[in-house]
């Protein structure tokens, strides 16, 4: 078998039978035992020249699909693909929380580097672009972002159920929100109104060809257990009369309630959250997609919830932690169910010669800078194996800051970042995500190919 036949098998298997094959070490967390884990990068497959022919938003522009002026999905021959608002062919390859640091020796750092924040976005910006990324994923500075050249394809997180879940009792907890009884209050009458309120906001952004979509919400509880938990609030709840009715309607024992009957009930609870939240962003802006609510584990292994996404969302997101290579299996479940595409809206490894302590966050551990950049390629060449993908964004644009009080727990003290929290670069990941990223669609036209 030939070098090319060989190499991109190995990316369909996620293993590679070439001598030219790394073994990176990987922990889940500091103190915990290292294990090899085999990775495929750029050095395994076909070299593939630089992208070329690329519109202002990073698409490619030829053969031109029809432009609508906005983002917007569409299969081609098999694959998904964004189509950008002049008819280019786009991956959006972002970033999540590009943000300036909050703390004073960050501040101090900006002034001497970058004068002002002006000058911070400006220089951030023409910094992800020579790297490859086109676009900022969730948390990110959009006001200063969008208010200098080059731009950047933006996203927004418009934390519906979040915000509103505040007003019941939710608190944040380690990364995400935490419901009274671990039930977002989807059934609440106010729930539809307070939708229609929070996406007024939304009208100001209605003509922007640079906005990509809206996240609704982030990490919400979907669990196969829901059902359960909602019989168990108080007798006066909303989520409870609505669960109690679901059982009556669908001729369910309460005290007898199978599987079945929890998967169909999960699948109407997040029909209707999802109901509920698009009509609310269309009415008040019918041109962008709806890029759903990045499910986190286990959230993100429930078809239930994949099916009631696909029906109103134009792509599934995805934090997807706990894998060195996607699984093909998984991806192939979501593009499924959901029959829509999907992003990657979180991950990220972190490493041990940043000098911090890394005790906080989901992503992986690894020794180096380097590492982390193989990392970058092992995982990126898996999604774009696969048809269903149409990007991702990496978690995160800077390091967590120690000096930061008040901060989320799993935001403490960790090597996240391209940045450290003192705005200086790691040059070896970054040069692997810019081989990486600069060849986005070669690498995808060589794969198709081999199909």
């Amino acid at each position: 078998m030939n070098y090319f036949v060989v190499s991109l098998l190995g990316i369909v298997l996620g293993v590679s039978a070439l001598n030219a094959e790394q073994q990176v070490e990987v922990a889940k967390k500091p103190g915990e035992k290292f294990t090899l884990q085999k990775t495929i990068t750029l050095a395994d497959v076909p070299s593939v020249k630089v992208d070329t022919g690329l519109d202002k938003f990073g698409g490619v522009i030829e053969p031109k699909q029809k432009a609508t002026g906005f983002f917007r999905v569409e299969n081609i021959k098999g694959r998904w693909w964004i189509i950008d608002p002049i008819g280019g062919r786009f991956i959006h390859r972002g970033m999540a929380s590009v943000n300036t640091i909050p703390t004073d020796g960050a501040r101090e750092e900006l002034s001497k580097k970058f004068k002002n924040k002006e000058g911070w976005a400006r220089a951030t910006a023409t910094q992800l672009i020579e790297n490859g990324f086109n676009g900022t994923g969730s948390w990110s500075d959009d006001a200063s972002l969008e208010s200098v050249e080059p731009r950047l394809v933006s996203t927004k997180l418009i934390s519906l159920m979040a915000s509103y879940g505040k007003t019941k009792g939710a608190k944040m907890g380690t990364g995400n929100m935490s419901y009274p009884g671990d039930c977002p209050p989807i059934f609440d009458p106010e729930f539809v109104e307070h939708c229609k309120i929070e996406c007024l906001k939304l009208a100001k952004n209605k003509n922007d060809p640079w906005l990509l979509g809206y996240f609704t919400d982030n990490e919400m509880p979907w669990k196969l257990n829901l059902l359960d938990k909602f019989i168990k609030l108080s007798d006066t709840d909303n989520g409870r009369k609505a669960a109690e009715a679901w059982l009556v309607k669908n001729k369910v024992n309460k005290d007898k309630i199978t599987d079945e009957n929890r998967s169909a009930f999960l699948e109407y609870a997040a029909d209707t959250y999802f109901k509920i939240t698009t009509a609310a962003i269309r009415e008040v802006d019918p041109n962008h997609m709806i890029l759903g609510a990045r499910y986190h584990s286990p959230s993100y292994k429930l078809p239930e919830v994949l099916k009631a996404a696909g029906r109103h969302c134009d792509i599934i997101s995805i934090n997807y932690y706990g894998a060195w290579t996607p699984s093909k299996e998984l991806m192939d479940m979501w593009l499924k169910n959901a029959q829509k595409p999907f992003i990657i809206t979180e991950w990220y490894a972190k490493g041990e010669d940043s000098g911090m302590a890394n005790t906080g966050g989901a992503g992986w551990l690894v020794r180096t800078q380097k590492d982390r950049g193989l990392f970058y390629q092992n995982f990126t060449l898996s999604l774009l194996k696969h048809p269903g993908c149409v990007g991702w964004h990496w978690f995160k644009y800077a390091d967590n800051d120690p000096d930061a009080k008040g901060v989320d727990p799993s935001n403490l003290d960790s090597n996240k970042g391209i940045v450290t929290a003192r705005y200086v670069t790691y040059p070896p990941l970054l040069e692997a995500m810019r081989e990486l990223n600069q060849r986005t669609y070669g690498l995808i036209e060589v794969m198709n190919k081999t199909k």
